[in-house]
């Protein structure tokens, strides 16, 4: 059979001599058995180096490395012969091999014995490429020969690495099909934690999926609460309280598990680490099941549950079997933790989160959060026993103290107009003049008139008339009063400034020869240094304020120039604007020498109450929201 297998691959001719022997045939033959029926590539390459070593005369020591995957390092898996010998020389060569990617051939001398010549060996090595890749190298001690014997060597191994190739192909095809596989079922798996909202349908789902698919008679899932494991769900079980026997063995096994922090089997397997199987032998014991294994579900370096899998006798849990629950039980442990987290009540979310975060305080690490809590500490403290200032602001205008109204005296028609709002006077000064021409032409009339009266008067007495005398008189008396009214609307055609003031409101200049009529309204002015001050309060801060307290008042038109105030009036007028309600306070303004103040600036004043807590400062009107709005809700 072995020469024929040769005889194929077209390697007939190089079988050593004596090959033919009935011992070495049996020889072959069995490392032939053992070759078609290795399973790992430690013994696969194990039996090819011994049936290489045995085809190749001369050899006296044989490695094998292999690269497990792709970024590993070649490791050796097989040796020859079995017995320890010196294999450094057979490292060298292999480097040698690696760096120029081909076979290579090394020629040694070592001193003789006896001081005899020097003994000459051979260290050669060959490469095994697959899909393009290296994969594993075989080097072999050989004894001298001639290079067309060397060179058959290297065709002997080169012919040989195609069933080791061919093995390596197979096993890795077998891999990737084992590994989708695995990987399609733990997809399928974790499929089911998404389709439902809540953690007790969720984990009832899973285990159920899970006995299905790995063929169990039973998968219980629980979580660590408190320092001990609760079974949270059994599958094909939507209640299972009542199972009081049953579910406390579960916990017992899940407890002996999770304390051991790795997976536990019962029965266990021969060549398995020694682990405490009390709990789980007791669950096989009560409830008839075969084969136990509890996995714990774990999240970065924290257990947050076990998950424990039943079978019967005649189906024990293989290493696959084992490896995907494993895989299943590392991805589906975060995804359940989460759920659940989500799924409780918000007070116990918060009061975990303020656990947390306290023993994050207390504990080891952290900090630079130890340092801000710290500082946080002291802000809080400095600003809870520190005094500033209270001081109430407000929206402000300045006023004139007096506001002077310039009236139309008569009937008439504006002739002149040099002056209008904003414009300084002083007293004396014209504002506005009325067309006098009528009032000229009156006062003509009657003066002619009194002439008149007085010439008939005085024939009146010439006659010694007495009673047309006395009306002459009398109509003299009526001429003179309408003289003196004409006249003195004349002195009043011309508007004056009262006293050195500004034009507050009025501008004429475009109504030149318009009518006016009596008692209108031309002209408001105001002194230039007597003003008052109008805050608007809010009434949450009314009560806060009273006469005589001082304050400082900031214009928009100078923020860098505060002006000191003293507060005269609280008056009990509001005002609601924005949805809130604003009394007026009036204020006197401390003498000052600023000349640039003007009625109707506006900027923001603070009434300075006296000396409070920062953090009242702060915090009162929220406070005091929040008092008024419960007095509001409670009954």
């Amino acid at each position: 059979m072995l020469e024929s297998t040769y005889a194929r691959n077209g390697i007939q001719d190089r079988i050593p001599p004596g090959a033919e022997s009935r011992s070495r045939g049996q020889m072959h033959q069995a490392l032939w058995r053992q070759l078609v029926t290795a399973e790992t590539p430690e013994s696969y390459c194990q039996s090819w180096l011994a049936l290489q070593c045995g085809l190749i005369s001369g050899v006296s020591t044989g490695v094998v490395m292999l690269k497990m995957s792709a970024d590993a390092a070649f490791a050796p898996v097989a040796f020859w012969p079995d017995v320890p010998q010196d294999r450094r020389p057979l490292a060298e060569v292999a480097e040698r091999m690696l760096l120029e990617r081909r076979g290579v051939v090394l020629r040694r001398e070592s001193p003789g014995l006896d001081d005899g010549p020097p003994q000459v060996r051979y260290h050669l090595a060959y490469p095994l490429q697959v899909d393009g890749r290296l994969h594993s190298i075989i080097a072999l001690d050989i004894a001298p020969r001639p290079a067309p014997q060397l060179q058959a060597v290297m065709r002997q191994l080169q012919w040989g690495s195609a069933w080791l190739a061919l093995f390596l192909q197979r096993q890795r095809q077998t891999l990737q099909t084992a590994a989708q596989e695995r990987a399609q079922a733990v997809l399928a798996l974790l499929a089911t934690l998404l389709e439902h909202p809540r953690v007790q349908a969720t984990a009832t789902a899973f285990v159920t999926a899970l006995t299905a698919r790995l063929a169990c008679d039973r998968v219980s899932l629980g979580f660590v609460h408190q320092g001990q494991v609760r079974v949270r769900a059994i599958s094909h079980s939507a209640h299972f309280g009542k199972r009081v026997n049953l579910t406390r063995a579960l916990e017992a096994a899940m407890d002996e598990a999770w304390d051991q922090a790795t997976t536990v089997m019962y029965p266990a397997a021969p060549d398995a680490p020694f682990r405490i199987t009390r709990a789980h032998e007791e669950l096989v014991r009560q409830h008839g099941t075969g084969t136990v294994c509890s996995i714990p579900l774990s999240r970065g370096e924290s257990i947050l549950g076990v998950l424990t899998l039943e079978r019967p006798t005649d189906h024990p849990f293989a290493p696959a079997d084992i490896e995907l629950c494993e895989a299943v039980a590392t991805l589906a442990g975060p995804i359940l933790d989460v759920q659940r987290r989500e799924d409780r009540w918000l007070v116990a979310k918060m009061a975990e989160a303020l656990h947390t975060q306290l023993g994050r305080l207390c504990g080891p690490r952290y900090v630079m959060r130890k340092l801000v809590v710290l500082a946080l500490l002291a802000l809080g403290t400095f600003f809870a026993t520190f005094q500033a200032d209270y001081r109430v602001a407000a929206t402000t205008v300045l006023e004139p103290e007096v506001r002077r109204a310039v009236l139309a005296p008569f009937e008439g028609y504006i002739a002149d107009a040099p002056r209008r709002a904003g414009e300084q006077v002083r007293v004396g000064e014209v504002l506005c003049a009325l067309d006098d021409r009528d009032l000229k032409l009156e006062r003509l009339k009657w003066r002619s008139q009194r002439e008149q009266y007085t010439k008939q008067y005085q024939q009146a007495l010439a006659q010694r008339n007495a009673a047309l005398a006395q009306i002459y008189t009398a109509q003299i008396a009526q001429a003179e009063a309408e003289l003196a009214l004409v006249e003195d609307h004349l002195e009043r055609a011309q508007l004056r400034a009262p006293f050195d003031s500004l034009v507050v409101s009025g501008d004429l200049s475009q109504s030149i020869g318009a009518p006016v009529e009596r008692g209108k309204v031309l002209f408001e002015v105001a002194p230039l240094e007597a003003y008052r001050v109008i805050l608007e309060v809010d009434e949450r801060d009314i009560a806060e304020v009273t006469d005589g307290q001082e304050g400082h008042l900031v214009l928009s038109a100078f923020p860098n120039e505060p002006l000191p105030f003293t507060v005269t009036k609280v008056t009990p007028v509001s005002t609601a604007r924005a949805g809130r309600n604003y009394f007026r306070v009036e204020a006197r303004l401390i003498p000052h020498t600023s000349a640039r103040l003007r009625p109707g600036m506006e900027g923001i004043g603070k009434i300075a109450i006296d000396r409070r807590r920062l953090l009242w400062i702060w915090t009162h009107q929220a406070v005091d929201w929040l008092r008024l709005q419960l007095w509001s809700w409670l009954p």
